[in-house]
């Protein structure tokens, strides 16, 4: 659910941006139906997946989470460091937010056929709500969630669920640095093993 996370992780390569975004909807072995380079950017979204699943700063801010939305703590955390980045995306990227999202936008709408139908209908809605821009908007997370929580079908805790973000911000902003800092160098280090490109995703912060 950390859209802006992975693009940015991707460094600057448009397919692996593409296949960053896309990457939940990506089911099975890759490639699949994917393109080489597409495949590249969804096994690239995987692997942060892992890497996040067992850092210590992720893990810390999924047991932050109420022990009533503890079940959903992994989606809100990427929800969550989504907002922080978006927040504080100046520090992260030299490109104005914005800008950043529309480029987002014209890669994943040149490579749309290579795509997987059912992420089509979600990614249309994101770019007409400029959603990725949103996210710098603790309310418009509140939104993200409630439309989240309506959609799955048992009955669930994320309506209302950026509550435990307000009332953490300050361990959850350490949280998300330290597990930045880290994603980093861990993509540099599967770029160079996997792609065999030398250094890590060419944006600063």
């Amino acid at each position: 659910m950390n859209f802006l996370a992975h693009a940015l992780l991707a460094g600057e390569t448009p397919a692996l941006i593409v296949g960053g975004v896309v990457g939940d909807w990506v089911k099975g072995v890759l490639p699949g139906a994917l393109p080489a380079d597409l495949a590249q950017g969804v096994a690239l979204h995987r692997a942060i997946d892992v890497f996040a699943e067992t850092h210590p700063a992720f893990c810390a801010s999924r047991a932050r989470m109420s022990l009533a939305r503890r079940r959903y703590a992994g989606v809100l955390v990427d929800i969550f460091y989504d907002h922080l980045l978006a927040r504080d995306w100046s520090q992260h990227h030299p490109q104005a937010l914005g800008h950043y999202c529309a480029r987002i936008h014209q890669y994943l709408d040149h490579r749309s056929d290579d795509l997987p139908e059912r992420a089509r209908p979600a990614l249309e809605w994101m770019a007409r709500e400029h959603w990725l821009e949103r996210y710098a908007d603790i309310d418009a997370i509140g939104e993200v969630l409630e439309r989240m929580s309506q959609r799955v079908r048992r009955p669930n805790p994320l309506a209302g669920g950026e509550l435990e973000l307000r009332a953490e911000i300050t361990a959850f902003e350490a949280d998300f640095r330290a597990w930045l800092a880290d994603a980093r160098v861990f993509v540099a280090l599967w770029r160079q093993h996997n792609l065999g490109q030398h250094g890590g995703p060419s944006t600063s912060g």
